[in-house]
């Protein structure tokens, strides 16, 4: 980062500081009575659970890349629990859940510096926790999304550029889907689509955004690719597989019967997409390895996202080994291609995320939850799988223009790419002058 952009940067801290003292939020009297014990707690510790992921993220990604390049990968996921923290308490969450125009984005005043947060209503859809507690869980998923990303682009971006473009992405595709989605008012939600957890939001938002980032900033210089540390990826995991519990049980936003669905469903379908990676590999002709148990494990926990709450326990199993194969497919595929993204983030995050969308609009149930207002095709309704199959082409056309149009800005303003010589030298070094 050159001594220019960190004064701008430090300024806009400056402000923001400002800012705080401008909109202090000081709460009135709180009234707890109205909230339940029991949910506040769970989504407590769901909440801690949802920001391990982000960690064990950097260790999954960090341990697949070049040696040279584990500290700059790992670095690009912490520093999303920095920056995007910032970005969603000045505007992130009123952007996603303030007062609605038109189901398409929230209003930047309503909660801008967090202020009414508080000492505000409990949110709609979580009566019974505070409102603050439920800002601050969505702030988890607001985080590991952009670092999602950085698999498709690992090993060749500008350090400096990749924080702009978090920003940008976060303000304007994040957070847009969000309100969309998970609104009431929103446009999507409107629409009746359902996703319990981020299969949209997350994961095709990130998966499609990858895409897009590898085919923009092209391929590596080095065809070599050698992972430093799968040791790093089997750790980043266990972290990820044990934080994707209060990823998609806490988006019950209640301690009962539905969080509990989603840790069977959560738990049964990343199992069955771990050992279906390994056998499918067997059946190919190649030898059942950590990295590919690995890979299906998180793939299992991306299909069952959008669907965790609304399935039973042998569907889920469905769920996880369907995603395991299309997904195995898809990185086969994208192989042969020009398309460098480095970790497979498209075959695995995004196509994972859109099976899981499908079949949410095959297996979902009133019976499992309430919530459901149309079943899915599995029990003889259609509509339901139609509007999953439209907001899963409209969602996709609007992140991947989306994307590129962010990425045009942010190379126009500082070059994304970093030079052939700096590539070369490793990220660890060019970019922090740091070594493994």
């Amino acid at each position: 980062m050159t001594r220019k952009s960190a004064y701008v940067t430090f300024g806009i801290l400056i402000l923001i500081a400002i800012l705080s003292l401008l909109f202090p939020s000081l709460p009135s009297l709180i009234n707890e009575s109205h909230f339940d014990a029991a949910d506040t707690s769970w989504m407590l510790t769901a909440t801690a659970l949802v920001l391990i992921m982000t960690p064990g993220l950097a260790f999954f990604y960090g341990g697949m890349v070049n040696k040279k390049n584990v500290l700059s990968t790992m670095l690009q996921s912490f520093i999303c629990m920095a920056l995007i923290t910032i970005v969603w308490i000045v505007v992130g969450f009123s952007l996603a859940f303030g007062d609605s125009y038109k189901g398409i984005i929230g209003s930047p005043s309503t909660f801008f510096m967090m202020n009414h947060v508080i000492d505000g209503a409990p949110w709609k859809l979580a009566p019974t926790i505070p409102l603050i507690l439920f800002a601050f869980y969505q702030l988890k998923f607001a985080i590991i999304t952009p670092a999602l990303i950085t698999g498709a682009f690992a090993e060749r971006i500008k350090f400096k550029s990749y924080l702009l473009f978090i920003v940008l992405f976060c303000l304007f595709i994040y957070c847009p889907l969000a309100h969309a989605t998970w609104h009431p008012d929103g446009i999507l939600a409107k629409f009746g689509i359902l996703d319990f957890a981020g299969g949209v939001v997350v994961h095709m938002s990130a998966g499609w955004a990858a895409l897009a980032s590898a085919i923009y900033l092209k391929s590596r210089n080095e065809s070599v690719h050698n992972p430093a540390r799968i040791t790093y990826v089997l750790l980043g995991t266990g972290l990820l597989w044990f934080g994707w519990i209060g990823f998609n049980a806490g988006s019950a936003f209640h301690a009962d019967n539905i969080a509990a669905i989603a840790i069977a469903t959560t738990s049964t379908a990343s199992a069955a997409a771990a050992f279906t990676w390994i056998i499918f590999d067997a059946v190919k002709g190649r030898k059942p390895g950590a990295m590919g148990a690995c890979i299906g494990a998180v793939v299992g926990l991306v299909a069952i996202t959008p669907a965790a709450g609304y399935i039973t326990i042998p569907q889920s199993f469905i769920v996880g080994m369907v995603a395991s194969i299309v997904s195995s497919l898809m990185v086969e595929w994208r192989s042969k291609t020009s398309i460098d993204d480095t970790l497979d983030v498209f075959p695995c995050h995004g196509v994972g995320g859109m099976v899981g969308m499908l079949l949410t609009g095959v297996f979902a149930s009133s019976k499992i939850n309430a919530g459901v207002v149309n079943n899915g095709l599995f029990y003889g309704e259609t509509r339901l799988f139609i509007v999953q199959l439209f907001a899963l082409v409209g969602v996709s056309v609007f992140v991947f223009l989306s994307t590129f149009v962010l990425l045009k800005i942010t190379d126009l303003i500082m070059p994304l790419r970093v030079t052939e010589t700096e590539e070369k030298e490793g990220l660890d070094w060019s970019q922090h002058a740091e070594k493994l």
